[in-house]
């Protein structure tokens, strides 16, 4: 990106990282959300950025890059239902050691609360939310396996 100020112009650049994760493709305007499921560093990991709205070949795009961290299976599930074009890079010694586009799973246990107040997964009960998750075009909805409420939108409001 560059900045013009005057007759100068300043490059802002992200740093690359030695070790750890970058989640690119992210759908724009997904990034903060994405960081709920990570969580915020903690002041043993090194530096996070996040850029939000960032020119892509297909429009905009976030992509978040966290120093020191690999994200685990379930913040990668996660991931999917709110960023189904998504791909995480593992980074050790500034190279990219995997790439994997997130996969949406077809049924998900325990990762999202249903919306439904009246569900049985939102009583006192010892039972997990489960959901089907159905993917039109990378458009994800979920089911309620117990009561089959669906939820189309803000899916990372609802995430547990």
């Amino acid at each position: 990106m560059t900045i013009e100020n005057s007759n100068e112009k300043h490059e802002i650049r992200v740093q690359p990282i030695e070790n750890g994760t970058v989640i690119d493709h992210i759908t724009a305007g997904q990034a903060l959300n994405v960081l709920k499921i990570i969580g915020k560093p903690g002041t043993s990991e090194g530096i996070m950025s996040v850029l939000i709205n960032a020119p892509s070949s297909h429009g905009k795009k976030d992509v978040i890059k966290i120093e020191g961290r690999e994200i685990n299976a379930q913040e990668f599930d996660k991931i999917a239902l709110i960023a189904p074009n998504a791909t995480i890079n593992i980074i050790r010694n500034f190279k990219v050691a995997s790439k994997k586009q997130v996969q949406i799973p077809e049924h998900i246990e325990g990762v999202v609360k249903c919306v439904n107040p009246n569900c049985i997964t939102n009583s006192n009960e010892p039972i997990k939310s489960n959901f089907t998750v159905n993917n039109e075009n990378r458009n994800v909805f979920l089911r309620c396996d117990y009561c089959e409420r669906i939820i189309s939108e803000n899916i990372a409001d609802n995430l547990i």
